[in-house]
């Protein structure tokens, strides 16, 4: 259920990524569009604005060295009759048009056969019968400027709604012919030209509407149209298909809560690596068996049938449950596999399926038997507190040796267990001990005699094991190399003894012995009246 909830958010937040993404894409084509045709229509308007200009000044200049010029120099030469030069020369039959007036006629000229395109060629120094040229703000800054810096040309582009509007200007320098003709000429406001100087600004103007360079892009236009429907028909089928993935997704939700609800439930009938180990497909749930080296733990609690007969069913079920809870809580804590419950006896092995080698398995087993002792007193102590005289005493066996390991029974039921000798003798070696009381094969004893303090027992023998099996009983660890450290375990129908020295805290020892001292002297009082009796 987790999962599909998980993998249901991702495709929903997928999916509006994405609608973001198409959206964002089929937005921005048409912005990169527009900010290319206004560059696109800047430049182009900077370009025929500059061509213009470029054109009226060649006419000029060419006009000024190639006709006013000679007319001039013929001037000069001497000759009385000719042609005239002047501003004036619509009024002076035969004369021709300074270049700076033939410049203002064309100017006329180009407004006329021009909508979109104006020529204005203005100075602030105009000739005194003419009248004074109107000079808005930009213009007079770029008279300034230019005659500071006449190399440079200067554009001002605008954009009004729809239209652009380009202004370009450059500067009209005078020439050696232009310095002569205006230092001598009688309306000349100024008579100290040089060859150099900036006498005005020549102008060109273009209004150009935006609508015409966007519908030259009439067949990326219709793209974009068809790019766009193609992405909202996307969006569309992704929403469409999210809607059917969101059903599916609830209906695998209910089908995953029904799964987890009966996974929840097998997983209280097999051990937790057990069930890890098949609902991972590391193991097949087929009958086939191993044989492997484990070391099993078998118990069983001492006159449990005495006990029953004392205890009310309800208050024994609640015992029983919470003694085997606690116990199989302990088992998994050190790596046990809980086999079965038979009754009021436990069956725990370790090795299988998961092992940290014999040495190792037989110690976690050992200290498993132990922490399982040490956390009955406290239970014993609590169910005494609650009313019960005489709770349970639980004797343990331990043995380690070779069984076959898997899943026995049938194709259609089956069960995962061991079967073999060394089961059997560790419920032997079970019913051999006293109550509160640990008892463990030879072979299991070589693998810990490292951690454990414990003495041989009269030698048994046991149906289907030819040798004579020597059993020990455990009367505590031992922690460290040197021994010192012990834990002694004993539990008895009227003793719980758990002697932790590595946990006992120095001020702690002399109230231990006291206690110890006047157990055994009651103990000593006790004994002439038990002789007696």
């Amino acid at each position: 259920m987790e999962v599909a909830v998980i993998s249901e958010t991702a495709a929903r937040r997928s999916g509006h990524w994405l609608i973001v993404v198409v959206l964002a894409m089929l937005a921005g084509l048409p912005l990169a569009v527009w900010l290319d045709i206004s560059d696109l229509s800047g430049n182009t308007l900077r370009r025929q604005a500059r061509d213009m200009s470029s054109l009226i000044s060649s006419i000029r200049s060419y006009y000024s060295a190639n006709v006013v010029g000679r007319v001039l120099a013929a001037h000069a030469s001497g000759a009385t009759e000719g042609t005239i030069v002047s501003h004036n020369y619509a009024n002076i039959p035969g004369a021709i048009p300074l270049p700076a007036t033939l410049s203002l006629e064309l100017g006329d000229v180009i407004k006329e056969q021009q909508a979109n395109i104006t020529y204005r060629f203005v100075s602030d120094l105009p000739f005194k019968s003419r009248a004074s040229h109107e000079l808005d703000d930009f213009e007079k800054k770029s008279l300034a400027a230019l005659r500071a810096n006449p190399q440079q040309t200067l554009n001002d582009l605008t954009r009004v709604g729809l239209t652009d509007t380009l202004r370009f200007i450059t500067p009209v320098v005078m020439g050696q012919a232009c310095v002569a003709c205006h230092n001598s000429h009688p309306e000349s406001p100024k008579t100290d030209w040089k060859v150099g100087d900036v006498r005005g600004i020549q102008e060109v103007i273009i209004r150009q509407p935006y609508a015409g360079n966007v519908f030259a892009f009439k067949y990326l236009l219709c793209y974009f149209l068809f790019v766009a429907i193609i992405g909202i028909s996307f969006i569309l089928l992704q929403r469409q298909q999210a809607r059917a993935i969101h059903s599916a997704n609830q209906d695998l939700e209910a089908a995953n809560e029904f799964l987890a609800s009966v996974s929840l439930k097998i997983s209280r009938y097999l051990s937790p690596q057990i069930y890890k180990s098949i609902f991972s497909g590391q193991k097949d749930v087929v009958v086939h068996t191993e044989r492997k080296r484990l070391t099993i733990f078998f118990s069983d609690i001492k006159d449990f049938t005495a006990t029953t007969e004392r205890l009310q069913p309800e208050a024994l079920t609640e015992m029983l449950n919470e003694y085997l809870t606690e116990m199989s809580n302990i088992a998994l804590e050190h790596g046990g596999t809980v086999d079965k419950f038979i009754g009021d006896a436990m069956l725990v092995f370790f090795g299988d399926p998961e092992t940290k080698g014999p040495e190792e398995d037989a110690k976690a087993c050992l200290r498993m038997a132990v922490a399982m002792q040490h956390r009955l007193g406290e239970l014993k102590d609590r169910w005494r507190r609650n009313g019960t005289e005489e709770p349970f005493v639980v004797r343990m066996g331990i043995n380690s040796g070779y069984c076959n390991v898997g899943n026995f029974g049938s194709n259609d039921r089956m069960d995962y267990t061991i079967i073999g000798a060394e089961a059997n003798l560790a419920a032997r070696l079970q019913s051999i001990a006293q109550g509160g009381e640990i008892v463990i094969s030879y072979e299991t004893y070589a693998l810990v005699n490292e951690i454990v303090d414990a003495h041989p027992l009269p030698p048994i023998t046991m149906k289907g094991i030819q040798r004579e099996i020597v059993p020990y009983a455990v009367d505590g660890l031992t922690l460290g190399a040197d021994h010192k450290s012990r834990v002694l375990s004993e539990h008895l129908s009227g003793l719980d003894l758990h002697l932790d020295m590595s946990r006992l805290e120095p001020a702690d020892r002399l109230r231990v012995r006291t206690a110890l001292k006047e157990a055994i002297a009651a103990l000593d009082e006790a004994a002439p009246e038990t002789a007696g009796s």
